[in-house]
């Protein structure tokens, strides 16, 4: 087995939050490297575009955040196998990450501009992504979103969702996701009472 070194900030969300329990899922052995925000301008000038994750394998450095969330989850058996399954997957995960990146571009705003970026963040954006989501964990049962049964791309979802009711978004509330897409939030529920997962949250909790 390679030698797998997963560096992300020390928080649990984010962009490595799907790797991070793909590889707990999967009994991988990795070294779970987390730094404070004001170490990241120091990490940064050992990454190629300036930006975690990263992912070392055998001492070489990888980064692209889905990259990494597909390597895992093959290795973890959370990667379908079938071609048609895996481009399920692969939607999920573009479409997540295509709001993680309208939701980053209000990061450094304050006082009313970033009241102003984050309402229309939820009013626009947001809410079209949210309505998609649902409507394609509908689409292919109601539990997961490809494969019948739990893959990354339920991790993923279930990360930003996590994220979104935490409290820690100004101007984003709480309960957005039980007001426009309310399956999400019962898919957020199900994935974490996942045992591996949530013994993973209350051993960092302890």
């Amino acid at each position: 087995m390679s030698q797998l070194t997963l560096t992300y900030f020390d928080f649990n969300g984010g962009r490595g939050e799907p790797a991070r329990l793909a590889l707990c899922l999967g009994g991988i052995s990795f070294e779970d490297k987390r730094f404070a925000f004001p170490e990241f301008a120091e990490v940064r000038k050992s990454t190629p575009f300036g930006q975690v994750p990263t992912l070392h394998v055998d001492g070489v450095q990888i980064t692209q955040s889905d990259a990494i969330t597909r390597y895992v989850g093959k290795l973890a058996g959370l990667y379908p196998t079938d071609t048609y399954q895996a481009l399920l997957c692969d939607e999920v995960l573009g479409a997540v990450e295509d709001i993680t990146i309208k939701l980053a571009a209000t990061f450094g705003l304050t006082g009313d501009a970033l009241k102003d970026a984050r309402t229309a963040f939820v009013a626009g954006p947001l809410t079209v992504y949210l309505r998609w989501l649902q409507s394609q964990l509908q689409a292919h049962g109601g539990q997961y979103f490809a494969d019948n049964r739990l893959t990354v791309a339920d991790l993923k979802v279930f990360g930003y969702v996590r994220g979104l009711g935490s409290g820690n978004l100004d101007h984003v509330p709480t309960d957005v996701v039980e007001q426009v897409a309310p399956l999400l939030n019962a898919h957020m529920r199900r994935v974490g009472e996942t045992p591996a997962i949530a013994q993973y949250y209350a051993r960092l909790a302890g």
